[in-house]
């Protein structure tokens, strides 16, 4: 079976896979009390192994909405949203360090929204409140997304006093007409100015955030953002397909379904991105990354320890996640809890002095088992049985029975190893390992295509 043919045989909608059940298929959902029973017991595992664990802070704001966007964000251009959103992040730290007491944070991802639609003392006061509610080791890795169309050298200087050292910029192509199909119009030069300011204050990593699959995107204008993404020299490239999910976000019927590049068109325009920067000396990483030779994500990747959770691709593997701000999950492996996803709501909740938790999961035997498995799946290409052993188990060999047939996995009685033909449907191996998803297929549209 060519190329051609596979992805038409598994090109089908499925999860990401940022973490096992996926969030569709939550179901028992912990208390409050019961959720900070599973972080102060993944406390307590972490600091028995000498280990920290990591913070999600989410930062819904932004000044304009990309038509592409799936994230959960607030358009708007008014500063009093501000002060009451920092307020609110500190006090929903404190709620959690009055409960679990002070914790050793060996990673701090700052997301969103814009993170920099906050001026830089807001900026300020809500960062060192949280980094100073906590113990942060000198290697702890911190790091922010950040627009470069608002992120000025101020709000950059105060990161690098925090002791941030990785910033990502969100780009996604540099191509005009693809910018307008979006709504999303950055020029080169913006880019460089905030990576080359970045790195006079001492950023070591200076990351940029791709998608493929746009509205007009073709080859070309793939090959054209690559040359400009290539003469800006980033260390780290996630090169995203476009998660193309009208039927939850609204903005994105703002462009003809017939706009969007799918089957094919879609793939070639990953390979025209992949080759254009292998050719310019970027390894590939996992399933969307790329890095030059020295990145720290690539020699997790080397090493065996490249880790996957909502955050995406990780260095390191820390636990529990907290998670601050609207509509951020944290994550403590034993169970998930995402945080309310209105601005009201969450607000409502903390000023009640309650953890502003909506929903969550608190995992299985069985979820256990498979969330190592499809982890390593999607980290290593390759798990063993020999992980954990729950009765599901039986029914995967036949699951994997075709894409065996079809060269894209090798299955033995010791485990599943991805092939490097299998390697663009690793989605699609890991939903063999889906429990949830073998019992209950959804009745709507929920995911977005795999390939």
């Amino acid at each position: 079976m060519n190329a051609t043919e596979l992805l038409a045989k598994y090109d089908v909608p499925g999860p990401r896979y940022t973490s096992y059940p996926t969030v569709p298929y939550w179901a028992t959902a912990p208390t409050q009390e019961e959720w900070i029973t599973h972080l102060e017991q993944a406390v307590t595992r972490s600091r028995a192994k000498g280990e920290g664990a990591s913070l999600y802070l989410h930062v819904p704001f932004c000044r304009s909405l990309c038509h592409y966007c799936g994230c959960n964000t607030f358009i708007t251009r008014e500063a009093s949203v501000i002060e009451p959103y920092v307020a609110g992040i500190q006090k929903e730290w404190a709620l959690y360090t009055a409960r679990v007491g002070r914790v050793r944070l060996e990673e701090v991802h700052v997301g969103g929204g814009t993170p920099t639609h906050l001026p830089a003392a807001p900026l300020e006061r809500m960062l060192s409140s949280v980094l100073s509610g906590a113990d942060v080791p000198d290697d702890a890795e911190l790091s922010i997304e950040v627009d470069p169309r608002v992120t000025t050298r101020d709000q950059l200087e105060v990161l690098a006093r925090l002791g941030f050292t990785r910033i990502s910029l969100g780009i996604q192509d540099f191509d005009p007409v693809v910018q307008s199909s979006v709504n999303r119009h950055q020029t080169v030069d913006e880019v460089r100015l905030v990576s080359e300011a970045a790195r006079s204050l001492g950023f070591d990593s200076v990351n940029f955030d791709l998608i493929y699959g746009l509205p007009k995107q073709t080859p070309d204008s793939i090959r054209q953002t690559m040359e400009a993404v290539n003469s800006l020299r980033p260390d780290r490239i996630a090169f995203y397909g476009y998660a193309h999910v009208p039927w939850m976000k609204p903005v994105m019927r703002k462009f003809e379904d017939s706009d969007v590049p799918g089957g094919p068109a879609r793939r070639a325009l990953y390979e025209t991105g992949r080759e254009a920067l292998a050719e310019a000396g970027y390894q590939e990483i996992g399933l969307d990354h790329f890095g030059l030779e020295g990145d720290g994500l690539l020699r997790a990747s080397r090493a065996g320890q490249l880790h996957r959770n909502f955050m995406g691709y990780t260095e390191r593997s820390t636990m529990p996640i907290f998670a601050l701000g609207v509509s951020s999950i944290g994550d403590t492996w034993t169970a998930y809890a995402q945080n309310e996803k209105t601005l009201p709501g969450w607000h409502a909740r903390l000023e009640k002095n309650e953890l502003p938790l909506a929903k969550g999961h608190v995992l299985t035997e069985e979820d256990l088992v498979l969330r190592r498995l499809i982890l390593d799946v999607m980290t290593r290409f390759e798990t063993l049985w020999a992980r954990g052993r729950v009765p599901y188990l039986d029914e995967v060999p036949g699951k994997l029975a075709e894409l065996q047939r079809d060269g894209l996995v090798q299955v033995s009685g010791d485990g599943v190893r991805v092939t490097e033909a299998g390697r663009p449907f690793v989605r699609n191996v890991c939903m063999a390992l889906d429990a949830r998803l073998a019992r209950q297929a959804p009745d709507k549209p929920i995911f977005s295509r795999t390939v």
